[in-house]
């Protein structure tokens, strides 16, 4: 079941003849964390998808409020009985008609979820192993730093991750800099110095990612920098980590030859799920 333009139908209905959103990834999407009822950060995930919309010149319907928002999200977790603890994603796309130029600019809106299995963040104690993917680059562009459906350069990532028995890859922009990983934000601590890549480096706006900087700022000791990363600082760090609002943060313990510890990862989680908690 999923939810099309706030009404509930199968996932068989035929909803996908004709659609930009697959024809050409003329579509955005959010997808969000579910605890107690509750959309965690949505305020941040409304108006990403406002300006993400905006930026490829949706048109924004009147009614499309944050509470509708937040309506929609909740009227299909209700139905599935999984607003405990719960993922869902709104993908909102252009509407039937055109080819590369669209008949009109009008949207439609498709919602689905599945059930989270613990509400709170868990801590990944196990071996995370990543390395670097240089078959393709990121642009250093606005389009970069919103989430569209054309995801092909992640998929073809996760595939290289796959057959070389990694955990996850890092990404690269076309200056060569590290800017995220496949399917979050990237952060690195050297000494008391937390690092992650501006946005104007193509790295995604995340929303985890202002949550870890809002954060890390709490805590006296840690200076906390947006700046370029290059790979080859990456051995001179004490912590890598991953960040996306559904894993909260993934900590990496190893890249190439060099371990990293994680404690600075765990204090991060713990403070989240003080939060999720309140939520």
């Amino acid at each position: 079941m999923v939810n099309f333009n706030g009404t509930l139908v199968t996932q068989d209905s035929n909803i996908l003849v004709q659609n930009r959103g697959f024809l050409y990834g003329d579509a955005v999407f959010e997808t969000v964390k579910i605890v107690n009822s509750k959309v965690l950060y949505l305020e941040d995930h409304y108006f990403r998808l406002m300006a993400s919309m905006r930026v490829v010149r949706m048109e924004i319907p009147m009614n499309f409020t944050m509470e509708y928002f937040e309506e929609q999200l909740l009227t299909l977790t209700d139905k599935l009985s999984i607003s405990d603890s719960a993922r869902a994603r709104i993908t909102v796309f252009r509407n039937d008609g055109g080819y590369y130029l669209p008949i009109d600019n009008t949207v439609s809106f498709l919602v689905h979820a599945s059930a989270i299995e613990v509400a709170s963040y868990v801590f990944g104690e196990k071996e995370y192993e990543v390395d670097l993917f240089k078959d393709f680059y990121i642009t250093k562009q606005l389009l970069s730093s919103i989430k569209t459906t054309n995801r092909i350069l992640n998929v073809t990532a996760s595939i290289f991750a796959n057959e070389n028995a990694l955990d996850n890859c890092l990404l690269l922009n076309d200056s060569k800099n590290v800017v995220e990983a496949i399917q979050g934000n990237f952060f690195m601590l050297v000494g008391n110095k937390l690092i992650t890549p501006p946005v104007s480096e193509g790295c995604l706006n995340g929303v985890m990612r202002k949550q870890i900087l809002k954060l890390a700022k709490t805590i006296s000791e840690i200076e906390v920098v947006e700046e370029v990363i290059s790979p080859f600082e990456l051995q001179k760090a004490d912590e890598l980590f991953i960040t996306n609002v559904i894993k909260g943060v993934q900590p990496i313990t190893k890249y190439r030859k060099k371990t990293f510890g994680v404690n600075f990862s765990q204090q991060i989680i713990e403070k989240l799920n003080e939060l999720v908690l309140v939520a």
